[in-house]
């Protein structure tokens, strides 16, 4: 049942069953007491590394269970080892190649890896035996998504129409679309359609989990007001979340609501203390953007130390938006590098995100790296010297010209396409 309700992306109620199998596991047998406990450690309390050890265990003891090497497959992942995530994928697939879920968890890790081709080609040979899930309409969303196909998107979204179950999701990939191009009152409308049919599904966590990251987008994009009003019916939705309560911390630190983002944050670190994503990069992000609404970008440089790669690009299983990460610490440490004045390590940072699309996929800080690439090629192109200021200010055009043709027919009202267009014309 624990697991069920975590691959239905309903983390609190599945986190009910899994503690209470942990609870029994003493009158289990080993098998059983070390998938238990795997299943514990990975989706309640978030210890990645017990949690890999657990599945290390089985696999050294019953080699041929195939749960294990896909579960170590999604640990692996969630730390940001998607090169190791895919081998030990594979190596579950030629024990049992007749597993579609392996070839599915699969073309996730090669997107994150930029692999596109071979995703594909995983997807054309296997979904027709899995034709019901989905996984493999997500990935030819995306891929369309990369290639800014359309039809081929419209395609998936009338695949995720017709399935009441999964409906919610593709509405929620519609609308981080709608607003990755600057359609924010699309994509609130989507977000609400959204809401209501995960709600119909009973699925309220997974409807909370998008109105929380719709919430993130009106505040990045700088609508204030509305973010901080998604954020509260976010929260109202499910209270009790760890998943829900993290994405709306983080967007009320980025609404500018310190008082409630770091009540949110001081509670998920008494009450979630042992949780790796949480303790290493969740809460490092949402402190961090605490730290730049006080203009102190030093301090949140330091606050997100623990955020770097390979365990900061770990993928989030609970949402952040339909992709695998929206890379918050990588982007929010562009921020402060800007804040700082460096213009080339702030570029450095933007560009993780943008070299990273088959993981970031169409979340909101893939269009605002963006801008954040060409802000900081522009402040470097005044700040270095020659050839190398020169190069810098011909890269800012080049980002803002990608970005303002992105944001062509953004809303008329949102702060930041008006923001762009005026420091392009400055430096014309």
């Amino acid at each position: 049942m624990g697991i069920h309700y975590f691959n239905l992306a309903e983390p609190e109620r599945a986190g009910e069953y899994l503690t209470k199998a942990f609870e029994l596991r003493e009158h289990a047998s080993q098998r059983e007491r070390l998938r238990i406990m795997a299943g514990y450690y990975s989706s309640v309390t978030g210890e990645l590394e017990k949690a890999a050890l657990s599945y290390q265990q089985m696999i050294a003891s019953y080699p041929r269970d195939i749960a294990a090497y896909n579960n170590l497959g999604i640990i692996l992942a969630e730390q940001g080892e998607y090169e190791k995530a895919a081998e030990i994928t594979k190596q579950g697939i030629r024990l049992e190649p007749e597993q579609v879920t392996l070839d599915e968890n699969l073309t996730g890790y090669l997107l994150a890896l930029q692999r596109f081709d071979e995703a594909l080609i995983i997807i054309r040979e296997e979904q027709p035996r899995k034709p019901d899930n989905y996984i493999f309409p997500a990935a030819r969303y995306a891929l369309a998504f990369f290639s800014s196909d359309s039809k081929a998107m419209a395609e998936q979204e009338q695949w995720f129409a017709s399935e009441a179950e999964y409906e919610n999701f593709g509405l929620a990939l519609a609308s981080d679309t709608e607003a990755f191009e600057g359609h924010l009152r699309k994509a609130q409308e989507l977000t609400n359609r959204a809401l209501d049919s995960a709600i119909r599904s009973d699925r309220k966590e997974t409807g909370a989990i998008w109105e929380a990251i719709a919430a993130q987008r009106q505040a990045a994009y700088g609508n204030i007001a509305e973010a901080r009003q998604s954020a509260a019916r976010a929260l109202k939705l499910a209270p009790k979340s760890e998943s829900v309560e993290l994405e709306t911390a983080l967007a009320f630190a980025l609404a500018g609501d310190a008082a409630r983002a770091d009540s949110l944050a001081q509670d998920i670190g008494g009450r979630y203390s042992l949780d790796t994503q949480t303790k290493y990069i969740w809460l490092p992000a949402i402190y961090a953007q605490l730290e730049l609404n006080h203009k102190n970008p030093a301090a949140a440089l330091k606050t997100l130390q623990s955020a770097l790669p390979p365990l900061g690009f770990g993928v989030v299983t609970f949402g952040a938006n339909a992709s695998g990460s929206c890379l918050y610490a990588t982007y929010l440490r562009g921020k402060a590098y800007l804040a700082l004045g460096q213009g080339k390590a702030a570029a450095e940072e933007f560009q993780k995100i943008l070299d990273h699309s088959g993981l970031v996929w169409n979340c909101w800080t893939g269009a605002l790296a963006r801008l954040g690439n060409a802000r900081a090629n522009a402040l470097e192109s005044t700040t270095a010297h020659g050839v190398d200021a020169d190069a810098a200010r011909v890269r800012a055009i080049a980002s803002y010209k990608e970005l303002l043709t992105l944001w062509n027919d953004a809303d008329p009202g949102i702060p930041l396409p008006k923001q762009a267009k005026a420091e392009y014309a400055r430096l014309q």
